[in-house]
């Protein structure tokens, strides 16, 4: 039987090594996007959270932030594939996974042969994914999840590494589809891209409307990622961190015994046992990029946000008064934090 109060397992001296590589890494990885994105620290963070985590990143902010910028940018630093889906309102299924095409063989027969979409690529820009009808974006989601497409009966897989960053525009505008609660469930993160500060719009002027932009140089490649995702799994957790994830997660479930009073009218649905999965997924990921041999608590706060708010599901109740989800997730972990 596990003992709960025992220390967690020590990294042996070979992933301590390959901590620091990763902390050096992902240092030369900003400094690169760097040269072309102006600020955006804790967006780009966030981002390789998500890569190193084997999880998917869903961006949110209004037109013109950069978001698309960023994320192709990012590929940039890599020696991977690439794809760019412009997410319409008359995209199909198999505009993203392929289909099967007849072509004629050299011997003059006819077959059909699998032509493959943009989806198979490391890493895709599913840009502006809620303008999508919901049959197309749940056969990206679809692909996300179980990293295989099924076309026609039969079953293509996706090359490791898969990495799928979406962005998404705020649903008031018109022309868009609200991606629905447990599509939204299918990322690790969500990422709030606000805009920039007075001195870094100026920056942005300046350095976007002069010249060609710098090539960024590769640093990663699939091999490199796929070695530095499985270090990522082997980061030790204390047990009072497993702790804090779980009783975080079970905290934003309206009407259960471990919610707080006030919560109960202004959230109408909480986070699942996922949640729990990507706290601890995420923590451990931010703390090898940070250098820590172990995960702390520090970095179970540093992800909460991004992994609980689209997990929480208001009432009217709560939007009548002004309440986001952001706001429930920040007062419940500056509760259980205090507890602490």
């Amino acid at each position: 039987m596990t003992d709960l109060n025992a220390p967690p397992q020590q990294l042996q001296d070979d992933d301590v090594a390959a901590i620091d590589e990763l902390r050096e890494v992902y240092a030369r990885l900003c400094s690169e996007l760097g040269k072309i994105i102006v600020g955006q620290k804790t967006t780009i963070e966030q981002m390789a959270i998500c890569l190193f985590a084997r999880g998917h990143s869903l961006l949110m902010g209004v037109p013109g932030l950069a978001k698309t910028l960023l994320v192709s940018r990012l590929a940039e630093t890599m020696n991977l594939t690439f794809s760019r889906i412009q997410f319409t309102p008359d995209l199909m299924p198999m505009d993203i996974t392929g289909t099967d095409i007849l072509q004629e063989t050299a011997s003059g027969r006819r077959e059909f042969e699998f032509v493959r979409g943009p989806v198979f690529a490391n890493i895709v820009l599913a840009d502006e994914i809620n303008r999508a009808p919901s049959k197309t974006q749940a056969a990206m989601l679809e692909a996300m999840q179980e990293h295989r497409v099924t076309v026609i009966g039969r079953t293509y897989h996706l090359e490791p590494p898969f990495f799928v960053l979406a962005t998404q525009n705020p649903v008031e505008q018109e022309g868009t589809y609200p991606l629905p609660e447990a599509q939204l469930d299918r990322f690790m993160f969500l990422i709030d891209v606000d805009y920039p500060s007075r001195d870094e719009e100026i920056t942005i002027a300046r350095t976007t409307t002069g010249g060609k932009m710098p090539e960024l140089e590769h640093i990663l490649d699939a091999e490199k990622i796929i070695r530095f995702q499985e270090l990522v799994r082997r980061v030790p957790v204390p047990q009072h961190i497993y702790e804090f994830a779980v009783d975080l997660t079970r905290r934003t479930r309206p009407n259960s015994a471990d919610a707080p009073g006030w919560l109960n009218p202004l959230v109408a649905w909480g986070a699942g046992p996922r949640a729990v999965q990507y706290l601890v997924l995420g923590a451990k990921a931010r703390a090898a990029l940070t250098g820590s041999y172990m995960v702390r608590l520090e970095d179970v706060l540093e992800v909460a946000g991004p992994v609980l708010t689209h997990r929480v599901l208001t009432t009217f109740a709560a939007e009548s008064e002004g309440i986001s989800s952001a706001d429930v997730v920040r007062r419940l972990v500056e509760e259980l934090t205090a507890e602490g």
